[in-house]
């Protein structure tokens, strides 16, 4: 298995200033991101389809709760009408030796106690920040051409789509000066799909906007679907960033930080470096 590069390979100047100080902060944000969201999900720890919630229709999608089962807490949670057992994980979580009603454990969310208003501050000021870093991204890959040339798929990238994924697979990591087939899709659909959809629903979830612009509404089928859809992208950010993780251990970790700090990498011997 080939998992790190040839030590006699060439080191080239890999990512500019932009992308790294970008990447570092996209970093920091979504970590604030998940944990202040998931204290704002305790709120209301459920997640439905469609304009409205309520008592007297039943359009609930995933439910985290609590509930006395022969004198014990036990944590309930509901997902599409199925209920499983979720004690000490979600729904009762274990303090001070003792069992107490609550969605997530304390180091899952920020601040660690319940306090929403503090979880609200802390999402917003790390959603905007996120946004920001966002843009500066667009315009500096615009200028140096790291959009161009590492991020957009072109048609020889799907010409070469299966044998990536195979070489990843058998976990016969390459080291180039650009990203392979696999990489570039990935990036692309984080970049371009999944945080402008966790923009867009979030801006959706908020009333101000929809006074705005009431269309947002309709375009995600309601708040609620808007808020299920912004769980579920998180999920997606989640697992992204526990595989790229997963990546750069796997790749060389040394080689891959130096590449995200200093922009310059040592390259498979063979690459040809232009």
């Amino acid at each position: 298995m080939k998992l790190t590069a040839p030590r006699d390979g060439p080191i080239v100047r890999r990512h500019a200033l932009t992308t790294r100080l970008t990447h570092w902060l996209w970093a920091l944000c979504l970590f604030f991101l998940l944990l202040s969201g998931l204290q704002i999900f305790m709120a209301r720890p459920d997640l439905y389809i469609g304009q409205q919630s309520g008592f007297s229709f039943d359009n609930t999608v995933l439910s985290v709760g609590a509930a006395y089962q022969d004198g014990q807490l036990v944590g309930i949670t509901r997902l599409f009408g199925s209920t499983f057992d979720t004690t000490g994980w979600l729904g009762a979580i274990e303090r001070a030796g003792t069992l107490q009603p609550q969605t997530f454990p304390s180091w899952m969310t920020v601040p660690s106690y319940r306090d929403l208003a503090t979880g609200r501050i802390v999402h917003f000021f790390f959603a905007w920040l996120l946004v920001g870093t966002l843009l500066v991204w667009l315009l500096g890959s615009l200028f140096n051409r790291h959009l161009s040339r590492d991020i957009l798929p072109r048609g020889r990238d799907m010409a070469g789509l299966g044998r990536d994924v195979a070489d990843h697979a058998r976990l016969r990591l390459h080291h180039r000066r650009t990203y392979g087939p696999l990489q570039k899709l990935s990036y692309f659909g984080v970049l371009f799909v999944a945080l402008p959809l966790m923009i867009a629903t979030g801006l959706t979830m908020s009333p101000g906007i929809n006074a705005y612009a009431p269309w947002m509404l309709d375009l995600f089928g309601g708040r609620q679907t808007a808020r299920t859809i912004h769980f579920v992208v998180m999920l997606l950010l989640v697992l992204f960033v526990v595989v790229h993780v997963a990546m750069v251990l796997l790749a060389g970790p040394i080689n891959e930080l130096r590449s995200m700090t200093t922009g310059r990498m040592r390259i498979d011997r063979e690459e040809d470096v232009r």
